[in-house]
């Protein structure tokens, strides 16, 4: 099944192959949240501070539209790079640093719509990262996040023994394409982090 990548206002728009995914989780960790409330768009989190995410292969994710509308940003030292449309500030994935790495986090807000989303990947909330950081209560689910670090870990590994190269956001040598700014402190504040 392929569904639509789009942002919301439409200018960056995309395709991805669900049979690439590896698992869906909502994860509630306070980077996510803080990322999400500085993009400063509805509908990202959840009543409890959570963030949809498909973890996927980053081969599945195309891109057909609007790419010099990405941008992205850090929000500390060694964290994920977390990319976005500028256009319209819509929150599109997260990716490690190494784009070695074949994973791509894509958030499930920018995928259309919203019903062949969950025939693809399953209803939100099987897998939940992070539970202890929700801002109230959320069931854990500790079978499925194993099992789902398991499938995340073995698509990473099947990708690195079949010498896949590094796509999507990064060059051929694994560097990103683009500049994922640091966040600054302030903002970091402003968005809902707490400070250091």
């Amino acid at each position: 099944m392929t569904l639509e990548l789009r942002c919301r206002c439409g200018q960056v728009r995309g395709t991805v192959d669900a049979r690439r995914a590896y698992a869906r989780a909502t994860c509630y960790c306070g980077d996510c949240r803080t990322y999400a409330r500085h993009l400063g768009q509805p509908g990202v989190m959840d009543a409890q501070g959570g963030t949809d995410i498909v973890a996927m292969n980053p081969l599945a994710v195309r891109f057909t539209a609007g790419e010099e509308h990405i941008a992205g940003l850090c929000l500390r030292e060694g964290g994920l790079l977390r990319w976005y449309a500028a256009c319209c500030r819509t929150p599109l994935a997260n990716t490690p640093r190494d784009g070695k790495v074949a994973y791509v986090g894509v958030v499930a807000a920018c995928l259309v719509p919203e019903t062949d989303v969950d025939a693809a990947f399953g209803p939100p909330g099987h897998v939940v990262l992070n539970s202890d950081s929700a801002v109230g209560e959320v069931r854990r689910t500790p079978l499925a996040y194993l099992a789902a670090g398991v499938r995340i870990a073995m698509g990473i590994m099947a990708a690195r023994l079949r010498g896949q190269a590094p796509s999507l956001f990064f060059s051929a040598n694994g560097q990103p394409l683009r500049t994922a700014y640091p966040l600054g402190e302030d903002p970091r504040c402003e968005a809902g982090r707490e400070p250091a």
